[in-house]
């Protein structure tokens, strides 16, 4: 899946263009590297994105096309 899709199917980030113009910006790294927003996502990546002075980085668990909201959380882990 690409990760502009897993970003805003996840609920990190909570548009896809806002996903996408985060990776354009250098700002999401996948498994350390910087990531463009067509790179594919698998389970067992790590996903760190920088807002700010924040940072929040995950480990993906699951990848799933569609998921409810209540179940979003299920996708990833928190490191």
């Amino acid at each position: 899946m690409r990760l502009d899709k897993y970003l805003k199917i996840s609920r990190l980030i909570k548009r896809r263009t806002v996903a996408n113009e985060a990776c354009d910006a250098g700002r999401v790294l996948v498994n350390d590297r910087p990531a463009k927003a067509s790179a594919q996502v698998k389970a067992g990546d790590t996903i760190e994105i920088q807002f700010g002075s924040k940072n929040v980085k995950v480990e993906v668990l699951e990848v799933k096309d569609t998921v409810r909201k209540e179940d979003a959380e299920n996708l990833f882990r928190y490191i």
